[in-house]
């Protein structure tokens, strides 16, 4: 065998490796002169939003953190009408407190952490956006900051 692979060895090796997991490798496909599968951006399912209930540890402190997951929307900073066209879909949440101003553009997977709410009920407002800011979906969470000397939280 040769101390290094021969341009067909690495083709027949990812065309292996993609049929072993089961899925066309995009590497094995333009080497073989053919386009990879692209899903079109308006079959595409749409884009989901699941928020789970505050970490209620950081709730008692007053600080909430809120996780999320997001189906069929790949959350990232990418702005402007041809990231729009991109498929899989990208986007990003905005996040509105009480009914704002302001909003903010969560641009991450990372958790959504607000400090500094006065101690009471709140409403967060979280939406899927495109990468031109139109509205795509999403959910409101209650969440209560409590005072001295306790915690609660609502979902």
């Amino acid at each position: 065998m040769p101390a290094h692979p021969t341009p067909l060895s690495r083709r027949v090796a990812a065309a292996l490796f993609a049929v072993l997991l089961g899925m066309p490798c995009p590497a094995a496909l333009a080497q073989a002169g053919r386009a990879p599968p692209v899903l079109p951006l308006a079959s595409e399912p749409p884009p989901r939003l699941a928020v789970h209930p505050p970490v209620p540890e950081a709730l008692a402190r007053g600080v909430i953190i809120l996780q999320f997951r997001t189906e069929n929307l790949r959350t990232m900073a990418v702005v402007g009408p041809k990231a729009a066209e991109v498929s899989p879909r990208l986007g990003h949440l905005h996040v509105t407190v009480d009914q704002g101003p302001p909003t903010w553009a969560h641009t991450s997977t990372d958790p959504i952490i607000i400090v500094g709410l006065p101690p009471g009920r709140h409403k967060l407002k979280l939406e899927m956006a495109d990468p031109t800011h139109r509205i795509l979906g999403g959910e409101t969470v209650e969440v209560t900051v409590p005072g001295a000397g306790g915690a609660s939280h609502g979902h």
